[in-house]
């Protein structure tokens, strides 16, 4: 019997992005710089998804936002600004 571990090493994607990494993307069009919190698949359906915490807030529809989810797909890594 396979241990978890080569399940999940066979069968899940890896994460690209590390905790403490910082990316840049845009967020409902909106363009963000911040710091990766964590790099996960909680659903198979929407894929990869990156948890971010953002350097400046941003405003969206009369909220303050501070923390986002965004797909692997739809952020960089920051090089330098």
């Amino acid at each position: 019997m396979a241990s978890l571990a080569d399940y999940f090493e066979r069968n899940r994607p890896r994460a690209r992005y590390d905790f403490g990494d910082r990316v840049f993307g845009y967020w409902n069009k909106i363009p963000f710089i911040g710091t990766v919190a964590n790099d996960n698949v909680i659903d198979e359906k929407v894929g990869p998804v990156v948890s971010i915490f953002l350097d400046l807030p941003l405003i969206y529809k009369k909220d303050i936002i501070t923390f986002i989810r965004v797909k692997q797909k739809d952020i960089t890594r920051l090089k330098s600004y």
